[in-house]
């Protein structure tokens, strides 16, 4: 399934963000801030991947339910796609 752009923009701007605060883990390890610093710093980047990929999953399904109709939805690879963000 091929989503739009307006459909994909807050998906979009959470994983710029994300990016954004990779950078900033990677700058602090090059600064040779503290690891406590950059352990806390990186699971809340690894969070927000997370949360993108969940975003990004319930978007697909909401265009395929309003414009495709519920019998679109393959709950078999739904399921897959969920379980490959676990």
């Amino acid at each position: 399934m091929q989503l739009e752009h307006d459909e994909m923009k807050a998906v979009i701007t959470r994983m710029k963000r994300a990016h954004g605060h990779l950078a900033s883990v990677i700058r602090m390890m090059e600064d040779g801030a503290e690891c406590e610093d950059i352990l806390t710093q990186l699971a809340a980047v690894n969070k927000a991947i997370s949360r993108s990929g969940y975003a990004l999953v319930a978007t697909g399904l909401q265009h395929c339910l309003t414009h495709e109709g519920p019998d679109s939805v393959d709950t078999k690879k739904l399921e897959k796609l969920f379980l490959a963000l676990a």
